[in-house]
């Protein structure tokens, strides 16, 4: 179950190099809001499966669910609720607008995510 997978953690990395990318240069209408959203949920499997080797769907399921706990948690204002509107790692992990759009961009990316795996999973088999 625990493992390390240097490929996904590769991949993690690479992900977040270019989430870092986005949120200090791109200033545009569509990659920094959408883009980085879609990402996201992509950074966050790859990290998972970096340490834990669980089912694809199980995986993926998780973190979208984190996802929408996030997203959810801004509608909510948890950031102000906390206390924490003044901390900027606060708000840059928390967010703090909701987007329904937000929640259809993360399931978008965990869609790709397990297309992805399972053609992957599939032609290993060939």
């Amino acid at each position: 179950m625990f493992i390390f997978n240097k490929y996904y953690f590769l991949l993690a990395l690479l992900l977040l190099g270019v989430e870092i990318y986005i949120g200090l240069y791109m200033h545009d209408a569509i990659i920094r809001p959408f883009g980085g959203d879609f990402l996201v949920v992509i950074l966050l499997y790859c990290l998972v499966k970096s340490f834990i080797n669980f089912p694809v769907l199980l995986t993926a399921g998780w973190v979208l669910v984190f996802a929408y706990a996030v997203e959810i948690s801004q509608y909510f204002h948890l950031v102000s609720m906390l206390g924490l509107q003044r901390s900027k790692l606060a708000t840059l992990l928390l967010g703090t607008s909701f987007s329904y759009v937000d929640l259809l961009v993360y399931t978008l990316g965990t869609l790709l995510v397990i297309v992805v795996e399972n053609l992957r999973i599939s032609l290993k088999k060939f």
